[in-house]
């Protein structure tokens, strides 16, 4: 299991308010604002059940771009690379999306090349320099599927306010999770698995070991215009990169350098009624107690501007793709890489543009 998972199964006395809008604080204090190029032979994307991990593993790129749209043996394993680069995709789906296409951008600009959200033979050759298999086998434990899992996610927040965690609703999630991937991906590479047998041997992505210690992060850029987030060290040297989503029209984040002032892992996340979220009518604060399907996932990066944070998500497909109310959403692995990057007082600076 990846370090990531083994602290979301700590849970820490904390409590955040709902959607970005409060701060952090010890248990019982109350927020004061509570067509693709596949392995030779193949001209066309694969359907799902068609996915085998030798033609994955084997996949290259000869001109034609992975499909948006379509999970394809390139679109895996440019996905994997990327995220093993340190670039991340956010969710790992083999599609050529919004997400790839970032990180594809950011690794061509950090490789002094010529950058676009174009795959080209140039920063092909540098990401195939990896060429270990981007996808490897794993064999289901008892953890893995011990639980508790939710029967059902609420899709209300005041409906979550009665449960004791918020777990994942079942091991297939829990194991798309821990891998970096998306639940169709992994229900593609393993056609007919239930997730549920011990002893059961499945494909899943090699994401690497975790082996690597984090770099120390001297300062974090959160781009609004791209919806990225760049973490750097003190030579300026890019170390990790992030799809996000960043703030909303209704409530957008702010300009200008914040620092970071705590982590919290699995947080308590604390619900105030008077930001009238939509779609949330309590007139009472509650509290919504930890679990990866939080709404702020599993680990809040607080920030020096009141009610401002950098978070994991319940739904990592949709980073990127969904508003924020004003804080910054990452998945929740890579909210914790992050956090285990950053310290007190690191510089977070929010630029509407690339080029500030």
């Amino acid at each position: 299991m990846t370090a990531g998972r083994s602290q979301r199964l700590k849970t820490q006395a904390v409590a955040i308010d709902r959607g970005c809008s409060g701060r952090i604080a010890p248990l019982f204090v109350w927020l004061l604002l509570a067509a693709c190029c596949v392995p030779a032979g193949s001209a066309a994307p694969l359907h799902a059940a068609q996915l085998k991990a030798e033609d994955v593993n084997a996949a290259q790129f000869s001109g034609k771009p992975p499909p948006a749209h379509e999970i394809s043996p390139l679109g895996i394993r440019l996905q994997v690379l990327l995220a093993r680069a340190h670039f991340s995709p956010g969710e790992i789906d083999g599609k050529f999306g919004e997400n790839a296409k970032k990180a594809l951008r950011a690794y061509a600009e950090a490789q002094q090349l010529p950058s676009a959200d174009k795959l080209t033979p140039q920063v092909w050759q540098k990401l195939a320099a990896d060429d270990g298999p981007v996808l490897t086998t794993y064999r289901i434990t008892a953890k893995d599927i011990a639980g508790p899992f939710l029967s059902r996610l609420p899709h209300k927040m005041e409906d979550m306010k009665h449960l004791h965690r918020l777990d994942y609703t079942s091991p297939r999630e829990e194991l798309a999770e821990t891998f970096h991937m998306s639940q169709e991906l992994l229900a593609a590479l393993n056609p007919g698995q239930h997730f549920h047998e011990t002893g059961a041997t499945i494909v899943v992505t090699d994401i690497g070991s975790g082996a690597d210690a984090p770099a120390q992060a001297d300062r974090v850029k959160v781009d609004k215009i791209r919806q990225t987030v760049e973490v750097f060290d003190a030579s300026n040297r890019l170390i990790d990169f992030f799809p996000a989503t960043v703030g909303s029209e209704e409530k957008p984040s702010p300009s200008g350098t914040l620092r970071v002032t705590r982590v919290d892992h699995n947080p308590i996340y604390h619900y105030n009624p008077k930001y009238h979220f939509k779609g949330v009518h309590a007139k009472s604060p509650f509290i919504i107690r930890p679990g990866p399907n939080n709404p702020v996932g599993t680990v809040w990066i607080s920030l020096s501007a009141e009610g401002y944070g950098i978070h994991g998500t319940p739904d990592p497909g949709k980073v990127s793709k969904a508003a924020s109310h004003g804080c910054v959403r990452l998945t929740n692995w890579d909210a914790e890489r992050l956090a285990s990057e950053v310290k007190k007082s690191t510089p977070v600076a929010f630029v509407d543009s690339s080029n500030s």
